[in-house]
């Protein structure tokens, strides 16, 4: 056991390592510094050309988030039909059909937030043309919206007093260019060596050591995992994402693909320090973020190491702690560590079952989705993060009684409504979207629809409460993954999490953007002895305190219906 845990600790260093070096490249690409890329700079001249772009005319923040808006519109519409049209389409070897129209739209919306939520089986329910052009398109373009959105809040903290964010389209393409496609060329070369296919061949008959004979599913997967986990996107090649053997062969490949997946978020806040030459600042959000992830962490690995106590009661041994659901190549304590970082990361690929999960870790599991700040998804983490720290700056103004102040410009009514209303809306998604399913299910469960809702769960009671919490709460985060005792491939499921999953997706991001944008404008505010300085333990506690308290106030309710209960209950 203690070998699993100094495998997480080495895990985590390598991480933060590669991250920072990783950051100050960034830093480089997004400030048009010198880089090692710069050979690709005729590539994206070419694009700006064809595509009508001026990659000098910056955008304020409005122009910003309307280009940002419109592009998804439209990848929206193409992944909509290239899914409801699929088994007409070529590069489908194995005969797979076309999706239902509700599941259609479900997925588009899905893979176009970044949020990979998947009610279909990847083996069978896409083809090898959908995998590539659609599903790994949308992974390069909504981590590569992410990281744009972002750099627009870098560029309204670094100036003292500005109307312009940057050019949200060059953004773009800087991301893809020269950081998610170099990045995903080597992880998917690492895959590749390590077993993980990269052919268009069709099924593949492989006879068992029993001698059953069996059709395996192969395809192109190395390169769709690989920007799976470095965009935060999570979604499978294969149905049993990376807790299948040839999408997560052995303990190296667990290592890459969990270290690929914190890459760009821990990159990103040591970018924020070089870009705005505020690198304290970047380390205190650093510090409250590991801190943050350490609490999740730290009793995730302790309950599942110490195995299921209800088994125990049968006089079973568990030596090697609760094993239901896992891999036994990876073990609790690395499947544990994954659980979290997949979760507060909003990546939601898993290497083990969460529904198999120990209460406490599956509590964690929401926690961590529910906070949606402890670095976070690629760009958006850090956005999240954003509107934690106005509130904070908000409340300490409140606390000195004067008025609050963020690097240098007041913080004013305007922007703390936004991020109320930020902050309001996502409670109001996930407790929600909870009534109303579990409304349904308690008065409509025979209703004569084509899936009755009686059938949704697989489990009663707090546990089946508690699988759709699970699904509205990763569905809000744009996570993916799921308790997967919930079926979730009907009408029902389909259009609400469609519809939580595109608005959990962009207030969040137009929320932070607008801020920025009219925060940017206004006069510049020399810091004097009353101000909080940002890069200090106080800053960073009080920032922590209101995230706590913005979580317990908003979701205790739900939770002690769901896991708490349950825990209680295994007593």
């Amino acid at each position: 056991m203690n070998t699993e845990i100094t495998g997480i600790i080495v895990t985590f260093l390598l991480t933060v390592l590669i991250a920072y070096p990783l950051g100050k490249y960034i830093a480089k690409v997004y400030g048009g510094k010198r880089t090692l890329f710069d050979f690709l700079k005729p590539v994206e001249r070419f694009i700006c050309r064809i595509s009508g772009i001026n990659p000098d005319q910056s955008m304020n923040w409005k122009e910003f988030l309307k280009a940002m808006l419109t592009v998804n519109m439209l990848w929206f519409v193409y992944a909509f039909f290239m899914f409801f049209f699929q088994s007409h389409l070529p590069l489908n070897p194995d005969g797979n059909p076309d999706m239902t129209p509700d599941l259609s739209f479900n997925s588009a919306i899905s893979f176009m937030t970044n949020t990979n939520w998947q009610n279909y089986s990847g083996e069978t329910g896409v083809t090898y043309l959908t995998q590539l052009f659609v599903i790994t398109f949308l992974m390069f373009t909504s981590a590569a919206t992410g990281m744009a959105c972002l750099v627009a809040l870098f560029n309204g903290l670094k100036e003292k007093t500005t109307n312009y964010l940057g050019n949200f389209w060059h953004i773009l393409i800087l991301s893809i260019t020269r950081i998610l496609l170099p990045i995903c060329i080597v992880i998917a070369l690492l895959l590749a060596f390590h077993g993980t296919p990269a052919s268009y061949d069709g099924k593949d008959t492989i006879t068992t050591l029993q001698g059953d004979t069996v059709q395996v599913s192969r395809g192109p997967a190395a390169g769709m995992i690989a920007i799976k986990h470095l965009g935060t996107n999570g979604g499978g090649w294969f149905n049993a994402n990376s807790a299948h053997p040839l999408e997560n062969p052995d303990y190296f490949t667990n290592m890459v693909e969990v270290i690929a997946q914190m890459l760009i978020p821990i990159a990103m806040l040591f970018a924020l320090g070089f870009y705005i030459k505020r690198k304290k600042f970047a380390y205190v959000i650093f510090g409250v973020m590991t801190i943050g992830m350490l609490c999740l962490v730290i009793p995730t690995v302790i309950t599942e190491v110490h195995g299921n106590p209800e088994i125990a009661k049968l006089g079973i041994s568990q030596a090697t702690g609760a094993m239901e659901g896992k891999e036994v190549r990876f073990g609790p304590a690395a499947s544990a560590y994954w659980s979290i970082v997949t979760t507060i990361i909003s990546t939601g690929s898993v290497n083990s079952m969460h529904d198999s999960a120990m209460p406490i870790s599956g509590l964690m599991q929401m926690l961590g989705m529910l906070v949606n700040g402890f670095y976070g998804g690629c760009g958006v983490g850090i956005l999240n993060y954003f509107i934690y720290i106005i509130i904070a700056v908000f409340i300490s103004g409140l606390m000195v009684g004067r008025t609050p102040e963020f690097m240098g410009h007041k913080v004013e009514a305007r922007e703390v409504k936004i991020a109320a209303l930020v902050t309001l809306l996502s409670a109001f998604l996930i407790k929600g979207g909870l009534a109303i399913a579990s409304y349904t299910l308690l008065h409509y469960a025979n209703a004569d629809w084509a899936f009755k809702p009686s059938g949704w769960l697989n489990n009663p009671s707090y546990h089946g409460f508690s699988e759709m919490m699970y699904a509205v709460t990763s569905l809000n985060a744009n996570n993916g993954s799921a308790f997967a005792g919930l079926t979730g491939n009907n009408i029902f499921w389909n259009v609400i999490g469609g519809f939580i999953m595109i608005l959990g997706r962009f207030i969040p991001i137009i929320g932070p953007v607008a801020i920025i944008g009219i925060m940017a404008r206004k006069k510049y505010v020399p810091e004097s002895a009353g101000t909080l300085k940002i890069d200090s333990k106080t800053f960073g506690a009080m920032t922590f305190g209101v995230i706590v308290i913005v979580t317990a106030l908003s979701y205790f309710p739900p939770l002690v219906l769901g896991p708490i209960a349950e825990y209680f209950g295994m007593r």
